[in-house]
């Protein structure tokens, strides 16, 4: 019986600038090496404006991030996500200062973006929400406010649930090559850890959790320790596994 050993290709989102970004449409043409220039200017930029936003100077803020911000139009364009960031960075000082207008505009361009390039299941795209939602409560539009702290909420209960399933591929990943190599006790550590999640999150019946009791009964097997065997078995409701079980003789030495 093939083990399910799933390979997990694990994705990091980064903000910072980069020259490796895809440029939008409205991204300047430049050389590699201006471009370069350019972005590391604008990080310079950027960082005096965290630094003067640290420091309560909003004013001298706003205007390093401007800034930094227009050359990233220049040179990323309008859509980029480290474009998002600044408008994000600029919208908070605006609402950090009572200007809620130019707040709003801000960080719904910021929005918009990450929307656009990441989905509704980020945690980019969550923090825009979130903001968003923060900055009507302090306008007063309370029913503006919650729906968009509900929609925060579900993205992040989706992210921390791709974040259990990524973890139980791990573990079931991890108990296939232990039980490769002969570490049967530690392959099924593995497998029952993956188990635990996935009874979480899928149910009993599911597929995903199946394959997992069937990975525990099948070594248990191996192992010779047969009631262990067939008390995992139990669990197994695809009729081929049955029959399988109901063949194994668990007085076998």
């Amino acid at each position: 019986m093939k083990k399910n050993g799933i390979l997990l290709l694990m994705l990091g989102i980064f903000t910072a600038c980069s020259t490796t970004q895809v440029d939008t449409p409205s991204a300047t043409t430049i050389s590699k090496t201006e471009k370069n220039k350019e972005l590391t200017e604008a990080n310079i930029l950027n960082n005096r404006g965290v630094n003067a936003y640290k420091n309560g100077d909003y004013k001298r803020a706003i205007y390093f991030f401007q800034k930094s911000l227009t050359i990233k139009e220049r040179v990323l364009g309008i859509e980029n996500l480290n474009t998002a960031t600044s408008y994000n960075n600029i919208g908070l000082i605006y609402k950090q200062k009572g200007d809620y207008e130019k707040a709003l505009a801000y960080i719904t361009k910021a929005l918009y973006i990450r929307k656009k390039a990441l989905g509704n299941r980020n945690s980019a795209t969550a923090e825009s929400f979130n903001n968003l939602g923060t900055l009507y409560a302090k306008m007063g539009e309370k029913e503006k406010a919650i729906a968009l702290t509900e929609q925060t909420i579900k993205i992040k209960e989706s992210i921390i649930r791709k974040e259990k399933i990524d973890t139980a591929i791990s573990y079931n990943n991890l108990a296939v090559l232990q039980e490769e190599m002969g570490h049967y006790n530690k392959a099924l550590e593995g497998y029952k850890r993956a188990l635990n999640i996935n009874k979480e999150i899928y149910g009993e019946v599911h597929d995903v959790t199946q394959s997992n009791y069937q990975n525990i009964t099948l070594l248990y097997f191996t192992m010779h320790e047969y009631e262990k065997a067939k008390e995992y078995g139990k669990h197994l409701i695809k009729k081929e596994e049955m029959i399988r079980l109901k063949s194994i003789d668990v007085n076998a030495k």
